[in-house]
């Protein structure tokens, strides 16, 4: 991003972008609690934030790890002890809406783990190291990850201590699932459930929000 703070501080449509992340979850009618998980430094602005929202549910603040598994870990640590089911969200995927996180939680009801995806629209190209193309997955079975990704919270908590023991290094929870030999459902994500990772992102959710707001 290039930013000199955290790209969630960075205004967008004169609200923080973890604003509009925050406000989403919190207006889902499924969210009975929030998690934020951080570094300590961001603290203060994240509470500011919240503040702001004036949100009904309990949310707490949560010191992160050093990578996106190490802080999942913690979060999952720092559930209400009757949570039983978790969506688990990218905080720079700020325009994931409220229904989102609602389709997620109810398919949760009758499935172990889920995410939410989209159907690939581009042909993909597998590359050899000298990058020639080595083959041509059908795009037809290709689906784009996104969050909230969403798991029995006893079973995730199995996964991550299972792959805290054995040494593994993921990039998302269901990953974690797949290495347990765990079913993960898709759910039918947005698109337009970007996540902010350029400038040029932030301009497209600015444009994507004022056509939401009229």
């Amino acid at each position: 991003m290039g930013s000199d703070r955290n790209k969630l501080l960075l205004p967008l449509l004169e609200r923080p972008l973890l604003a509009w992340t925050i406000a989403a979850a919190a207006a889902a009618q499924h969210t009975a609690w929030i998690g934020i998980i951080g570094q300590p430094h961001d603290f203060a602005d994240f509470r500011a934030i919240a503040a702001a929202l004036e949100l009904s549910q309990p949310l707490e603040f949560i010191v992160g790890g050093t990578t996106r598994q190490e802080s999942v870990y913690n979060g999952l640590q720092a559930l209400p002890p009757t949570a039983q089911q978790v969506c688990i969200h990218d905080g720079a995927r700020c325009l994931a809406t409220p229904e989102l996180f609602d389709r997620c939680a109810i398919a949760l009801q009758s499935c172990p783990g889920l995410i939410a995806a989209i159907p690939v629209k581009d042909t993909i190209k597998v590359a050899s190291p000298e990058l020639m193309v080595a083959s041509t997955p059908d795009r037809r079975q290709l689906w784009a990850a996104q969050t909230p990704q969403g798991f029995q919270v006893d079973l995730l908590k199995q996964c991550h201590q299972k792959g805290r023991e054995l040494g593994w290094q993921v990039t998302d929870d269901a990953a974690l699932f797949e290495r347990c030999e765990l079913p993960v459902k898709l759910v039918a994500g947005e698109e337009t459930n970007l996540k902010i990772t350029t400038p040029v992102d932030l301009a497209i959710a600015a444009f994507i929000l004022r056509q939401r707001l009229g």
